[in-house]
């Protein structure tokens, strides 16, 4: 059936008129290669966006207090308040499906005052105290040393984990500081640590942070049992967005908020901001698939007029094949090759050169850096096995109707023809 007689016909009907040819292979070169790129570009943004996620817990939300807005139980409006450690014990213990519950203060800030010093060297630094676990929920990368652990906490000891940025100011190259002291409003604590950020979103700024034990925090810069903010993790399988509601309830009920008041407390929402991008996603791989499938649906109509034109072109072939004794069923194999191989061939070099300008463009990322929200445009194996199933698919479907036509040429008629 595949013998070498039917392929040198195949090839003889299709080099007959090159142009022709040419032309209605191009549309299936095109839809094929539109169909690569847009996927590879919905791809890029995705890793790009994922990639300012990091490593960070996304079914976390990062709660603070704020001015209320109405009176309460003789409390008035407009009051500043703090949460205490007291909320961080209250949430632990009627909420099992949280996983962490992280206190956090911090002092410092953007446009302060040089807050550390060592030597004759000082900086103005975001100091955060912390409990372990926030490194779970906002991942560091430590590059010596370690991070904070739970006997920190317990015996509040003065040590601090410093950021690549710190070291960098504060320290001269090649120094180690493991085992040395720097001085953070006055009190000393010794370096037991140093980190990079695995993200960049907080910029430069991110590797220029300090942490220290929550407790030493409280101790050393007279917090008592505040609390500035929380971040707040659930456990797999249940989200932080269904929980928010209780978790605010319970903290406006401690700190005796009205419960209407919706601007007392703000809060941020990571697992929401993420379902949100991951529906972004989403419709930029249907808008992908769906305008690379209608263009290639567009060339794959080209290919099966030009059959149906062949076809009419060998109407007296047609008949005498079918004269001399020709099975209807090989004239329709026939045209049904020769669709698959126009469609397959055209679709092949389209794969080839939309893998080309992927490779090119990622070539580019790598020599002039990355961009902002797109990194690494790719496609995946299974989506180029896909399409070459869709080829040979559309192929077939391309060639049915003049395959159908070429097999219902009655033979006297066809030889009727001029």
């Amino acid at each position: 059936m595949f013998n070498r007689d039917r392929w040198k016909e195949i090839m003889e009907v299709l080099t007959g008129n090159w142009f022709r040819t040419v032309l209605t292979a191009f549309g299936v070169f095109w839809g094929i290669f539109i169909l690569l790129i847009l996927l590879a570009a919905g791809k890029g943004m995705q890793n790009g966006i994922m990639a300012d996620f990091g490593d960070i817990a996304t079914n976390t939300m990062f709660i603070w207090t704020q001015a209320t807005s109405k009176e309460y139980q003789g409390l008035p409006k407009g009051r500043e308040f703090e949460f205490k450690l007291e909320d961080v014990a209250t949430l632990n213990s009627s909420m099992p499906d949280l996983r962490y519950v992280s206190p956090r203060n911090r002092l410092g800030g953007f446009g302060g005052g040089s807050n550390v010093i060592r030597g004759i060297k000082t900086g103005a630094y975001n100091v955060f105290g912390d409990y372990p676990q926030i490194i779970k929920q906002d991942p560091l990368g430590i590059t010596s040393g370690r991070f904070i652990n739970q006997s920190d906490i317990g015996e509040k000891r003065k040590v601090a984990v410093i950021g690549n940025g710190v070291k960098k100011e504060l320290y001269d190259k090649g120094e180690n500081p493991l085992g040395s002291y720097i001085k953070i409003q006055g009190v000393n604590f010794m370096v037991i640590g140093t980190y990079k950020r695995l993200d960049d979103n907080n910029g430069e700024q991110g590797q220029k942070q300090i942490f220290v034990p929550f407790t030493t925090f409280s101790q050393a810069f007279n917090r008592a049992n505040d609390v500035g903010w929380m971040a707040i993790t659930a456990n797999d399988g249940a989200s932080i967005t269904d929980l928010k509601e209780t978790v605010v309830s319970i903290l406006k009920k401690n700190r005796k908020i009205h419960p209407d008041d919706n601007r007392a407390i703000g809060y941020f929402d990571l697992y929401e901001q993420f379902n949100r991008v991951q529906s972004l996603f989403w419709a930029i791989k249907f808008i992908a698939y769906f305008v690379g499938i209608l263009v290639l649906l567009s060339g794959i109509i080209g290919v099966s007029n030009i059959m149906l034109i062949v076809v009419k072109e060998r109407t007296k072939e047609i008949g005498i094949r079918r004269a001399l004794g020709e099975n209807p069923w090989s004239i329709k194999l026939q045209v049904l090759m020769e669709s698959v191989f126009l469609t397959t061939i055209s679709g092949m070099a389209g794969i080839s050169f939309g893998a080309l300008v992927i490779y090119a463009i990622n070539t580019l990322l790598e020599m002039n850096g990355p961009v902002d929200m797109f990194l690494n445009p790719s496609v995946s194996l299974g989506v180029v096995i896909g399409a070459l199933t869709i080829l040979v698919v559309s192929g077939l479907l391309a060639g049915f109707i003049p395959a159908q036509s070429a097999i219902k040429v009655r033979p006297i008629d066809a030889l009727r023809t001029e």
